[in-house]
């Protein structure tokens, strides 16, 4: 797993975050996005246009989801807090944490883009969170 690979070569300790697992498709599970976007285009489109309310069937209920991330979140920001932690997670995952921090509806989570390999950060106030950087890199 990738968490581990850098918590080794950097000396941080890993802890595996149950909760941050990705979201349940359901019936989506293991296909492809072409597959998806070929073989079911109109639940696709459906789902893009509102994914909270038009799931693949037996999919996570997108705001259970999203509970479930925030509830995790909101813990390990108690836990360290005033340190700094690293959450390595699949998209879904960085897209609820962000939108919980900007108070975004779960009918704007896809519309979120989240690149792969790229770094999101966050500063916790007195006030509460800020996305400081979105899909960013390394040198960022």
């Amino acid at each position: 797993m990738f968490a581990n690979e850098l918590g080794e070569r950097h000396g941080i300790n890993v802890a595996v975050e149950p909760r941050f697992k990705e979201v349940g498709f359901g019936a989506w599970e293991g296909l492809s996005h072409d597959e998806v976007k070929i073989d079911r285009t109109d639940e696709c489109q459906a789902f893009l246009k509102d994914p909270a309310n038009h799931r693949p069937h037996a999919a996570e209920p997108l705001d259970n989801f999203i509970q479930r991330v925030s509830l995790a979140y909101e813990e390990a920001i108690e836990c360290d807090r005033g340190n700094h932690f690293l959450i390595v997670a699949l998209a879904d995952v960085m897209r609820a944490i962000i939108a919980k921090t900007v108070h975004a509806s779960p009918s704007g989570l896809y519309r979120i883009k989240i690149s792969n390999g790229g770094i999101t950060r966050i500063r916790h106030t007195k006030t509460g969170g800020v996305l400081e950087l979105l899909n960013g890199r390394l040198s960022d």
